[in-house]
This record gives structure tokens, sequence and C-alpha cells, in this order.
């Protein structure tokens, strides 16, 4: 390993180390969740209770740890490791079922809450809700679990951003006017309300239904007394994202193309002030030595004809692919500060297992 790979695999032992939560993010299909999970078993490798999170309903994070399946509680996988490593898959109505039923005053109302309509229908389909829930699958894994280390694995990079805004959101909708409005507590408030909203209402009503509005208003009156609980869970989801103690690892491979999304996440972070601790780049090309392309392709056109010929030639794609790939993250570097970068080359096989997770580790982690 070159000194360059050894100090990024210093850092990133580093980054899992002084870490409580990891954020993997990045465009779909570079190796995300994979990554994930090894960040979490080298957690339980330098002895932490550490647990792996996904928020992508494929069962890519399973497949990568062996697992026929995952639930939204915590299931452990036992290895040759010091510490623990778990692994679960969010479900987005459970956890908004569990933190209905936190919050609520008494059984009663948490019922009231669980078996309306449209609580049933905004609980798994709104948008943001999976965001949102995943922000609060975070907190309870962290605060209330006892695990040393929790490692998200979010949704493709856009919807990644989603993802750290979903708690100042909701925090913005409970303080909005509007909200106040509906769950004003005087009668007298509430029927002024309604005449402004009258002629709104109905014409709601045309689109969707009567019921549903009614199902809605049922919502909103059983949800009254629970603002606060919620207002102040989301409070703490923000503070815990800012916390130096959270670490966000950009995940890409070296095309154009989620160069180019690794790019916008990085600055996007920036804007909100929070920097990218690691960049891994999965699915990089070999060089095989350090010989130009160029000189390759001369030395095949001499040998044209001949297996040294092809040979030649083959060896003058590679270097000029892998080029190609260096200039891409060389645009990419500059958005990421002094993060280390560390190059995960292209496997002979898929990760569906242990062993998969393993040989990654050995790229990202690898002392010498």
């Amino acid at each position: 390993m070159s000194d360059d790979g050894r100090r990024a695999a210093s850092a990133m032992r580093a980054v899992v180390r002084d870490s409580r939560i990891i954020v993997c993010c990045g465009t779909g299909g570079v190796g995300k969740t994979t990554t994930a999970a090894v960040l979490a078993l080298e957690g339980a490798r330098q002895g932490r209770k550490s647990v792996v999170v996904t928020i992508d309903p494929a069962k890519r994070l399973a497949d990568a740890l062996g697992l026929a399946s995952l639930t939204n509680a915590p299931s452990r996988i036992d290895g040759d490791w010091p510490g623990e490593l778990w692994a679960l898959m969010l479900d987005t109505k459970s956890t908004f079922d569990d933190l209905v039923t936190t919050y609520a005053e008494n059984e009663a109302q948490a019922q009231r809450i669980l078996d309306n309509r449209f609580y049933r229908n905004i609980s798994g389909a709104l948008s943001g809700t999976q965001e949102y829930m995943a922000s609060e699958k975070l907190y309870e894994l962290h605060e209330e679990s006892g695990f040393d280390l929790v490692v998200v694995d979010t949704p493709p990079t856009r919807h990644a951003l989603d993802f750290i805004d979903a708690s100042r959101r909701l925090v913005n909708f409970l303080d909005h006017r509007l909200f106040r409005m509906i769950m004003a507590p005087t009668r007298a408030y509430l029927r002024a309300v309604n005449v402004a909203a009258q002629a709104f209402l109905r014409t709601v009503s045309k689109v969707v239904g009567g019921e549903v509005i009614d199902d809605a208003i049922a919502f909103f009156n059983a949800f009254e007394g629970m603002e606060d609980g919620f207002r102040e869970r989301a409070e703490r989801v923000q503070e815990l994202l800012a916390d130096p103690a959270t670490s966000f690892v950009l995940v890409a491979s070296p095309r154009r193309d989620t160069v180019e999304e690794a790019r916008f996440f990085a600055q996007k972070l920036a804007e909100s002030q929070i920097p990218v601790r690691a960049l891994i780049v999965n699915r990089m090309h070999p060089r095989f030595g350090e010989g130009l392309a160029e000189a390759d392709r001369e030395r095949a056109a001499t040998l044209a004809g001949t297996p040294l010929g092809a040979l030649y030639e083959n060896l003058a794609a590679f270097r000029s692919v892998a080029d190609q790939e260096e200039h891409h993250l060389a645009e990419l570097a500059g958005e990421v500060g002094d993060a280390p970068i560390t190059r995960v080359p292209f496997l002979s096989d898929d990760v569906h297992d242990l062993h998969g997770l393993a040989e990654v580790a050995s790229h990202l982690f690898a002392a010498s």
C-alpha cells in the first residue's frame, strides 16, 4: 500500500473510532450500503457496540450481511470481533406508530391516532415522512438503545438532503402560523379560523372528498398536546447531526455522473457548515504501473498482430480509463477539503456476505 493509502486507512480508522454517528451519503449504485455495513463492522472490530441502519427499501444490506432479511428492530450478527454488530432496515410506518405511542398522553389518544384513516395514509406515503422517521430512528438508536456507533445508510444523494433537513422542516411546520391556528385551544379562535378556511375546505373536499377532510380534522384534534414532544425530539436530532461526533462520509464511484452528484452533495453540506469527514470511491480501475497510455499504444502498434501487441493495447485502455477516473476525482477532491480519500478497486465478486465485507474493509482500513 502506498503512503497515501496508509494515511487514508489510518484516517478512516480514526473516523470510526471517534464518531458516535456516521451518515453515509451518495447517489445510488455506488456501493453506499456495503460501505455502511463495512464501517459498522469496523466499529465492532474496534470493540464498539455498533449498528447499521438502511432506509433503502431494497434488501442489499441484508444480502451484504449474509442475512435472509432485516426488520425495524436491530438484529445481532455473530462474528469473531470483540464488540457487537447489529443491523436493521427502517420500517417507516412502524417507527411512526412507535413515536405516536411515545408522545400520546394515554393509550386512548394513541389508539385514536393509529386508527385514523388520514394518519394511516400519511404515515407511510407522505413526502418527507421516510426521511423524518429515519432521523427519528437515528435518535432512538443513539439515545435509547445503548449503541456506541450508529451508521446510517441514506437514500440516493438528493433524498439524503431531505434526511438532513427533515427534523428542521418538522420544527418549522409545528411553529407555522397555520398549524398553530389549527391547534388553537379556544373555540372562538377556531371558529374564526373555520370561517376564513371554509371556502378553501369546500374546494379541497370537492377534489379529495369530504371524508378525507373530516379524517384530517379528526387527526389534528387527536394530535393536540403531542406537538411539544415532537418538537423537542426534532430539535435534538438537529443537534445530533451538527455534533462534532457525527461524521458525514461521502461515497461515490469514479464515473462522471456520480462524481457530479457527490460534488453537489458536498457543496450542500458546506452550505450547512457540515464538513465531509471522508470520501470513499468504489470500483476504481487498476493502472498497472506508472507508464503512459500513449506509450503503450505505440508499443501495441509496433507489435500489431501479436499476442503481446493485444496485451499492450489492453494495458493502454486500462491506463486511459484509470487516468480519466483520477481526473474526475481531482475535481471532487477540491470539494471535500482535507477529508481523506480512500480508493476501493473493482472486486472479483459482488459483496454478499461477511467475507466480502472483510475484503472491502481490507482496502478501507488496512495498515500496510
